[in-house]
């Protein structure tokens, strides 16, 4: 079960930056000319839980393994880029399998790095970027609305679904803030590859001098998409801080009034708006996190761990997080009553520490 966000921008405003903060190592070149980066960077970033830190100690883990999310970062997108204007469209094709947007908009100011449009203007950038996937998407669903390619069909409900979303991007709508579509038809448009149903977000990246009190461009951002999820960070802050051991980036955080980095808030909005929640896996050689869905059933929870677990399942020991700290391990929770035998249609709830009973 595997979960993925797509970073998208115009060039020079820190997303490639920002996608070598989230993967805490240097896997995308960031320099400062337009289309640097080439071929897409992916890669799988942990969404740190302090939950594991206390169940490795109960539990005398040798290791913790976060859960992750997948990280797609492409190459800047320009005016004209649906179009094949700077390295194209076909670029495009990389985040269509993603789950959610994470839109980097630039909302600082640096004569040293130049922008594609020659002035600072966030919801102009917003608005050029969501074109162009607006005009991608069309082009996706002219081809599905008229057959083009050999031996297509599509069923009379498809059609009827891309000719609705096609009307809306004809008309300038994007299609995720346009509430037409149940969760189902969100869902047959997903498989379509259409970028513009998916959630987003967008991460404002600011300066340092400006990243404590805020800015106009931040302002302008929030007021042109008020029900929005914006996030302020400095990325090049949080480069920084990966230079630094932990007591020097606490003082950092204390010196502009945060409680927790950037990276760990983008991360967390990523999860939540995915709907995901994590459960736990425990033992001596391991505590580990399982990305899941929060609707998800035992056998499916358990196909995070493999497939065979989801195909054999019988039945999951579950305790709680907090009754396994309480109890101060899986030996006492299981003497005091606490661990209990669920069935194929318990949904696994977050904190749950699992074990598995499978046969195939």
């Amino acid at each position: 079960m595997g979960f993925s966000c797509g970073c998208v921008g115009l060039p020079n405003v820190g997303k490639s930056t920002l996608f070598n903060v989230l993967l805490k190592k240097a896997v995308a070149e960031a320099s400062n000319y337009a289309f640097c980066t080439i071929e897409p960077n992916k890669g799988h970033v942990a969404v740190l839980d302090s939950r594991l830190e206390i169940l490795s100690k109960i539990e005398g883990s040798k290791k913790i393994i976060y859960p992750t999310l997948e990280c797609v970062d492409i190459a800047g997108l320009v005016k004209g880029a649906s179009e094949g204007e700077g390295l194209g469209n076909k670029f495009l094709g990389h985040i269509r399998q993603v789950d959610l947007i994470m839109h980097v908009v630039r909302c600082f100011e640096n004569k040293d790095i130049t922008h594609v449009e020659g002035r600072i203007n966030p919801v102009f950038d917003v608005e050029l970027v969501e074109t162009e996937l607006i005009f991608a998407d069309s082009e996706i669903l002219d081809r599905w609305v008229n057959k083009k390619g050999k031996g297509v069909k599509h069923s009379a409900k498809e059609l009827e679904l891309a000719k609705k979303a096609l009307d809306l991007l004809n008309n300038g709508v994007y299609l995720s803030n346009s509430g037409k579509f149940n969760e189902e038809e969100v869902d047959e448009l997903k498989k379509m590859g259409i970028i513009t149903i998916l959630p987003k977000f967008y991460v404002a990246n600011m300066s340092e001098d400006d990243f404590k009190n805020g800015n106009e461009y931040l302002d302008s951002l929030k007021k042109a998409y008020p029900s929005d999820i914006i996030i302020p960070i400095c990325v090049k802050l949080e480069a920084e801080c990966l230079e630094l051991n932990d007591e020097e980036q606490k003082e950092m955080y204390d010196e502009y009034g945060l409680k927790e980095n950037g990276l760990n808030l983008v991360l967390k909005t990523g999860y939540n708006m995915l709907n995901l929640h994590t459960y736990f896996t425990i033992g001596p050689k391991e505590a580990r996190g399982w990305a899941i869905s929060k609707d998800a059933l035992a056998p499916e929870a358990a196909g995070a761990i493999h497939t065979d677990f989801e195909k054999g399942f019988i039945s999951a020991d579950v305790i709680s997080y907090d009754d396994f700290v309480e109890c101060n391990g899986h030996a006492e929770a299981r003497n005091k009553g606490k661990l209990r035998q669920e069935g194929k249609k318990y949904i696994v709830q977050d904190g749950d520490v699992c074990n598995f009973k499978f046969n195939v």
